[in-house]
């Protein structure tokens, strides 16, 4: 399976952020319930390399486990190492870049302007991460996509049921989502990962 083709396949991107080590594996086999293939494990969750060398090992090979938030090469190889297939971060490095495609790895850089996007492209980036893509909404996402459309973007923050096709038409080939997905305020029960496995239905559905 080549990761970034996935990615690009099944467009939508999880974001899990402070969820407790115990709950991510569930959260991961909800997510896949709901067709979502492709779950971040942010590196500032508690235990977040430990749970991804878990998501890695226990899930069926059509699933995908990166990390994010990550900000520096060496944080990039320690969750290469424990399984990560893809390294998103909220900011441009080209160091961590560089680092992510040594390892073979999908790398997802975040930036926002569009000489940021250019450069991040520039430096390796496969796919990059445009943050926040609410601040701007999808008008401003389409006029940055205008003059770029030979770079593959993926707008993160802000972006839900409500907007999530209007970023489509403005041609985002994938898309993060954060607390619009997995809210892990929420207590983790059986009730919770069924809404959430719904709310992934919906989510792939509107990007089909």
């Amino acid at each position: 399976m080549n990761p970034l083709a996935h990615i690009l396949e099944h467009k939508v991107v999880a974001i899990v952020r402070g969820a407790a080590p115990k709950d991510l594996l569930r959260i991961a086999q909800a997510l896949h319930a709901g067709g979502v293939r492709a779950m971040e494990v942010t590196l500032n969750s508690p235990g977040a390399l430990a749970s991804i060398g878990e998501i890695a090992g226990g899930m069926d090979d059509d699933f995908l486990v990166g990390a994010g938030t990550v900000l520096d090469p060496e944080s990039a190889r320690a969750a290469l190492l424990a399984g990560a297939k893809f390294i998103i971060s909220p900011t441009l490095n080209k160091k961590t870049i560089r680092m992510t495609k040594r390892y073979g790895a999908v790398s997802i850089p975040g930036a926002y302007t569009a000489t940021e996007i250019l450069k991040a492209y520039e430096y390796g980036g496969d796919l990059i991460k445009v943050f926040p893509a609410g601040a701007g909404g999808a008008s401003y996402f389409k006029d940055i996509a205008g003059p770029l459309p030979f770079i593959p973007l993926m707008p993160t923050g802000g972006v839900s049921l409500d907007n999530i096709k209007g970023f489509a038409d403005a041609g985002a080939k994938a898309f993060g989502l954060g607390s619009a997905l997995v809210d892990t305020r929420q207590a983790v029960t059986d009730e919770n990962l069924a809404q959430l496995t719904e709310k992934a239905r919906a989510f792939v559905a509107a990007v089909a």
